[in-house]
């Protein structure tokens, strides 16, 4: 059976709450560090704060519409083609070349002044009505609102760690992710987002995902095409997490052992062997 929508209205009131406070938070961040620090293998904090602000910016336009003009160029042109497999090479490097605004303190107020004029826009709207997001995907509104507030949590902490501060990721806030983001984006269609270019694997596999912060579902593959289900008794893999290390882990942030060892990820189930295989599949950049 398709799964429910995990869209409620106390799910669109946490989600609005989510991404104000974490867009302050990840401001205070940004302010007090130093932007010349490496924040990851390749971005300082400067770059990793202007990545954020600018898919902020991009958000104040896609929200309402796929039509709606861009803020920053060359970025509507590769929105349809973009795959979890090219968004570096491609949408994210657009970004970083058309977007050189690298000032904490401008960046910072892009940040806010977007977060605003996101959340004034979808005052009155439909959490579930669709945008058209990442290669032609149908996405609700309120996931793309949990998709920029888990952009802050993770690239807050990438700037956290260079500076040595401390930097919580409530499992509440990480668990909209999930909830509103993956499963929702699923059920309304990715598009080509997961495409590999490769012949898909033939057959189902049927991962049902639980933590004590989100709705319960399965996650299908069958001969490459994704979908959700509520869940039953034919899943191949059952699988226990917690939010924050889930996210962490399929944004490559922490690895897969790391994150099983530490108890943040856990599986089990009549074929736990084809999970690397769904894996392969359900993925994310």
């Amino acid at each position: 059976m398709s799964a429910a929508t995990r869209i409620s209205p106390q799910r669109w009131s946490e989600v609005r709450a989510a991404i104000q406070d974490v867009g302050e938070r990840f401001g205070h961040l940004v302010l007090s560090s130093d932007p010349a620090a490496m924040a990851t293998a390749d971005w300082t904090v400067a770059d990793t704060a202007a990545h954020v602000a600018a898919i902020a910016w991009q958000y104040t336009s896609l929200v309402v519409s796929y039509d709606t003009e861009r803020p920053i160029d060359g970025v509507r042109d590769l929105l349809l083609g973009t795959t979890v497999d090219n968004i570096h090479t491609g949408l994210n490097e657009a970004m970083r070349r058309n977007f050189t605004q690298r000032d904490p303190e401008a960046l910072v107020a892009t940040l806010r002044s977007s977060i605003a004029e996101v959340l004034a826009l979808t005052r009155d709207a439909d959490p579930a009505s669709t945008v058209v997001w990442l290669g032609g995907a149908s996405l609700p509104r309120a996931g793309l609102l949990a998709h920029l507030t888990n952009e802050m949590l993770l690239h807050g902490r990438d700037i956290a760690r260079a500076m040595g501060t401390p930097w919580p990721i409530p499992q509440e806030q990480a668990a909209l992710f999930f909830d509103l983001f993956i499963v929702e984006i699923i059920r309304n269609g990715v598009g080509v987002l997961l495409d590999t270019g490769r012949p898909p694997r033939p057959g189902r596999i049927a991962v049902e995902f639980r933590s004590a912060y989100t709705t319960p579902v399965a996650i299908v593959v069958t001969d490459g095409v994704v979908s959700v289900e509520e869940p039953g008794r034919d899943v191949d893999v059952r699988l226990s997490f917690q939010p924050a290390a889930l996210n962490l882990m399929l944004f490559h942030h922490v690895g897969r052992l790391r994150t099983v060892l530490g108890g943040g990820v856990r599986a089990w189930g009549r074929r736990p062997w084809l999970l690397p295989a769904f894996l392969r599949k359900v993925r994310l950049p």
